[in-house]
């Protein structure tokens, strides 16, 4: 504040307590002196973000609704601190535009700006989040992955489905393959076996007493195959993306 608000201050507080005012002017000069130097810092009325208004007449009201003693320069001070440090909290300080290896105007920039904030005449500016752009690798990998889940299908919440795991273990590794952008052998044949795309791997089994030939499935792959969807899978990845 300036003299002049000060001034204007300390008129209104001896408008609400006139017993406590200066009776000579040499007093009141004096007081004067003195809150124009302590409160030099703090401004008349300032704009907060939310709506709280910041008047020092409010506040030297709101004192002398509260407090018997008489009021100081502290009185105003105190709570210009509070609300500064409320408003400035919700600032985040961008980037000054001066040089930066000039560590005293850098510095006395993010101070300018904090104080046209505390204020009221700077809006609090917003943290920004660090958004990295996305590699095609990893855009062609959740694509494949979207796809392959896509084509596998779901009929049943994923509550359920994460229940029903055990009991299909094959389709689960396969999600759990294509959630995480890794070769399915399953989606390609075997050529050990004969198997086809989306069939699991089998085994020949010979039924006694009997020419019968069967097959049944495996519980896993076989590493031909496994090696051929790693193939594909790399060869797929190298594609560009349309």
């Amino acid at each position: 504040m300036i003299r002049a608000e000060i001034a204007a201050l300390l008129a209104f507080v001896d408008k609400l307590d006139p017993s406590r005012a200066p009776q000579s002017r040499p007093a009141a000069g004096e007081r004067l002196e003195q809150w124009a130097i302590l409160l030099e810092h703090v401004p008349a009325t300032a704009q907060h973000p939310e709506g709280r208004h910041w008047d020092v007449s409010q506040v030297a009201a709101r004192h002398f609704a509260k407090s018997p003693y008489p009021i100081k320069p502290s009185d105003i001070g105190a709570p210009w601190e509070t609300y500064r440090a409320d408003v400035v909290g919700r600032h985040h300080d961008p980037a000054p535009a001066v040089d930066p290896d000039d560590e005293a105007a850098y510095r006395a920039a993010l101070r300018r700006t904090r104080q046209a904030v505390a204020i009221g005449a700077l809006p609090p500016a917003p943290q920004l989040a660090i958004e990295g752009a996305v590699s095609p690798v990893r855009a062609q990998r959740d694509a494949d992955a979207k796809r392959i889940l896509a084509e596998l299908g779901s009929y049943v919440p994923t509550t359920v489905n994460e229940r029903l795991a055990p009991l299909r273990p094959q389709r689960a590794q396969r999600e759990r393959l294509a959630a995480a952008g890794r070769p399915d052998p399953l989606t390609v044949e075997c050529v050990a076996c004969g198997a086809t795309a989306g069939t699991p791997c089998r085994i020949r089994r010979i039924v006694p007493g009997s020419d019968a030939v069967s097959f049944r499935p495996m519980s896993g792959p076989h590493p031909s195959r496994v090696e051929a969807a790693a193939a594909h899978h790399s060869n797929h990845q190298q594609e560009p993306a349309a």
